[in-house]
């Protein structure tokens, strides 16, 4: 009802001002022309009206939101009201063997001004309107003079958000005093600490869509010295499909600021290897899992298997692939144990997939060194297992999911990926599957990593604790491990550890510091407290060994590493005199080599010196 009554309005209005605006310029015109005659002016009227419904029917002029109206809009209404008067032009040639041109330019620049101003003046009283209302709202900066700063600034001004947009901050000293949306660029991201006091600023918002980590690090650094709240735009990609308004902004997040800039895949490479075919995915209830099954499906492979342990995470990322892309890919949640060997061999058997990504692993580097038994039993057993399945299954190719643990080992955990690692390698050059390893760092945000663990600190008030004010770790998100893994796949030619450029590594006090500061705190509210080194910890991580380092790197941001391989015969015996289970009835077996966690991490430890 309410969009006849709307369509009913305008559709008069219009008629109004046609009628209005050709009668007017017969008006203004005759006294010196002697051109009035009751049946031109009729034919010219009609010919007119009906061809403005016409032309503003095709142009929609009656569907358009007009309290949004800009350039676009305008342009919409020339072409329209152009279109009309050159129709007129042709009837009244048509009619009278004559065209009354002074009086159709008149009637023209009429139409124009009332047609427009009729519709940009709704747009002009919301404006006005809501402007009245800036005391209730917070007084904000935007940074970024481009698309993203203009868009968030016109959705800002058009509708009744909490923000008011007062000044622009931008880099590009050639914006510097343009008024954007009547918005001044008052400075450059230098200048952001003066400008918040001076113009007594409460949010800051940064809009540049296309900014790389570095300089959002730059930009907050400099946010981080007042008092307001920084805040940031969603992505244009985000806004253009409808997933997020512009106005939808979130908090600044320690992932904005310790993250890398995206891998950029290589689209053809990887559809090669997943579209239309069958990938299993163990561990994939999993943080980096189910990152990974996320990214598979957007290659669309024909089936999607889902392996997993753990009942309740399976059917988490199950329920997630069936909303997003059931409807185009096959998805089958498998409960099962990388370490039961039997079981291994008959899920890769029936369902024989072309690609294994194994990121199925115990990774709490504290809690493997209480339990070295389990580290054993998972990383190395349960690695061996789905490999050696998948290669009797004819697996194309098999990823396993490492970690820069690995390097130089100092705990079980690390000791334990860097013998799968091994295992790998080995299984690659005894089987036709293509194996091969992928090794980063630390991942913000996974389950048990140190994020989760200080935000939960600065909920309860603090203090956080770290365990050494030096020291210091890689870190990638997990759509960029994700990316890494499913990247390696599709360059892998068998046996390699791949490896990611991870750039500098960062202090973990200084991203507890940020987190602190991120959450809306001071550093005196909640305390940092040192607790020391845990058990297998290394102050400093380390991607290759000196010896491992390939510095040419094979794809943007990815090296191979040339870590040594064992021989196969050695390595089998090795493995052979560590814990196993049968592998029918599940049962862990007693350790043959050693008596005592120490003695066991000796062992490892001896086995890779290789």
């Amino acid at each position: 009802m309410a969009y006849q009554k709307r369509m009913s309005f305008l559709i008069g209005l219009d008629s109004a001002i046609v009628l209005f605006s050709i009668y007017i310029g017969y008006f203004i015109l005759h006294p010196y022309m002697n051109i009035y005659s009751p049946s031109t002016l009729l034919i010219s009227s009609i010919a007119l009206l009906a061809s403005h419904h016409f032309f503003a029917a095709i142009y929609r002029l009656y569907h358009k939101a007009w309290e949004y109206a800009s350039v676009r809009e305008l342009i919409a209404i020339a072409k329209a009201v152009t279109f009309s008067i050159s129709a007129t032009t042709i009837v009244q040639f048509a009619a009278f063997q004559d065209v009354y041109i002074r009086v159709l330019l008149v009637t023209w620049m009429l139409h124009i001004l009332l047609i427009g101003g009729s519709r940009f003046s709704w747009r002009v009283y919301r404006d006005r309107y809501i402007r009245k209302h800036h005391d209730e709202r917070k007084r904000t900066m935007i940074v970024g003079a481009g698309s993203g700063g203009s868009m968030v600034v016109r959705q800002l001004l058009t509708n009744e958000a909490e923000f008011e947009p007062i000044l622009f901050v931008d880099d590009d000293p050639n914006k510097l005093r343009l008024q954007i949306h009547g918005i001044t660029v008052e400075g450059t991201t230098r200048n952001i600490p003066l400008l918040v006091k001076e113009h007594e600023i409460d949010n800051i918002i940064i809009a540049i869509p296309s900014l790389k980590r570095q300089q959002i690090n730059h930009i907050y650094e400099q946010c981080a010295k007042t008092d307001a709240k920084a805040q940031i735009m969603p992505l244009i990609e985000d806004v253009i499909t409808g997933k997020l308004s512009v106005s939808s902004l979130r908090d600044v997040a320690v992932e904005d600021l310790l993250g890398r800039d995206p891998i950029e895949l290589d689209i053809e490479s990887i559809a090669e290897n997943i579209t239309g075919k069958t990938v299993l995915v163990t561990g994939a209830g999993g943080s980096i899992g189910s990152e990974i099954c996320r990214q598979i499906s957007i290659f669309k492979p024909n089936k999607l298997v889902l392996v997993g342990h753990g009942e309740n995470s399976i059917y988490q990322i199950d329920m997630e692939m069936r909303n997003s892309h059931g409807h185009l890919i096959e998805i089958v949640p498998v409960i099962a144990d990388v370490q039961d060997r039997e079981r291994m061999f008959d899920v890769l058997n029936t369902y024989r997939p072309d690609v294994v990504y194994h990121a199925a692993a115990h990774k709490h580097v504290p809690l493997m060194e209480y339990n070295p038994k389990e580290a054993v039993k998972n990383n190395i057993f349960g690695t061996k297992n789905t490999a050696e399945a998948a290669a009797e299954a004819g697996v194309k190719r098999f990823v396993l999911v490492s970690t820069d643990k690995a390097v130089n080992p100092t705990n079980v955990m690390g000791a334990t990926k860097r013998v799968a690692e091994m295992v790998i390698q080995q299984l690659d050059r005894e089987s036709e599957t293509t194996f091969t390893a992928v090794r980063f760092g630390n991942v913000l945000g996974s389950r048990g990593s140190v994020i989760p663990l200080f935000k939960k600190q600065i909920e309860a008030g603090g203090p956080v604790t770290v365990t050494h004010e030096d020291m210091t770790r890689y870190f990638m998100t997990i759509p960029e491990a994700s990316r890494l893994v499913i990247q390696s796949s599709a360059l892998a030619r068998g046996g390699e550890i791949f490896v990611l450029d991870m750039g500098e590594p960062v202090k973990i006090v200084d991203l507890a510091r940020n987190l602190i500061k991120l959450s809306g705190y001071t550093e005196d509210e909640i305390g940092i407290e040192f607790s020391g080194l845990r058990p297998g910890e290394k102050m400093f991580e380390e991607l290759l060994n000196e010896n491992e380092v390939h510095p040419k790197q094979v794809f943007p941001k990815i090296h191979i590493g040339k870590a040594g391989v064992v021989e196969g015969e050695v390595l089998w015996r090795f493995i052979s005199s560590l814990p196993s289970k049968d592998t029918t009835l599940l049962k862990e077996q007693l350790i043959e080599v050693a008596n005592t966690k120490e003695d066991l991490k000796m062992v490892m430890k001896e086995a890779i010196s290789f």
